[in-house]
């Protein structure tokens, strides 16, 4: 399904900036909100932050991204939202990665107990020191951003 499917199935309107929010994203994965921006302004240069911050909200609510927070960090968006997969993060300069499920005997992932909540999903943030930091060499920055006043 494209993009424009997505959107009339979840019952959105079609956007040149919901679009652009989209296209971003699935070529960005993790990508903050101030990134996000910057990319959809080199095709839309008058879209302004809060049409950005809408939209990613939008899209967020209606299941189209997921929205991470890791500790510490601006929140990220990705695209992978039909699976319950986990992140890795580098200490040292934010990037973030995928990681599958955890397999096998994995106790952090059945709690002890559920105080009668119904668990049908895990959030597992792993941290570390990404290639490029460990190796001494300049990882591209993690650009924060400070969410506009609603």
């Amino acid at each position: 399904m494209d993009d424009v499917e997505l959107l009339r199935h979840r019952g959105l309107r079609v956007t040149a900036p919901r679009r652009a929010v989209l296209a971003t994203i699935g070529r960005l994965p993790h990508a903050t909100a101030e990134t996000v921006l910057r990319a959809v302004r080199e095709d839309l240069p008058t879209v302004s932050v809060q049409a950005v911050y809408d939209v990613l909200h939008a899209l967020t609510d209606a299941g189209l991204l997921r929205r991470i927070e890791p500790a510490g960090h601006p929140a990220r968006y990705e695209r992978r939202v039909a699976d319950n997969h986990h992140h890795v993060v580098c200490r040292g300069c934010g990037a973030v990665d995928d990681v599958d499920c955890a397999v096998g005997h994995a106790p952090c992932l059945t709690p002890s107990s559920t105080s009668g909540f119904t668990v049908d999903s895990a959030e597992v943030t792993y941290w570390g020191t990404c290639p490029a930091c460990a190796g001494g060499t300049t990882p591209a920055p993690v650009h924060d951003v400070v969410a506009p006043a609603h």
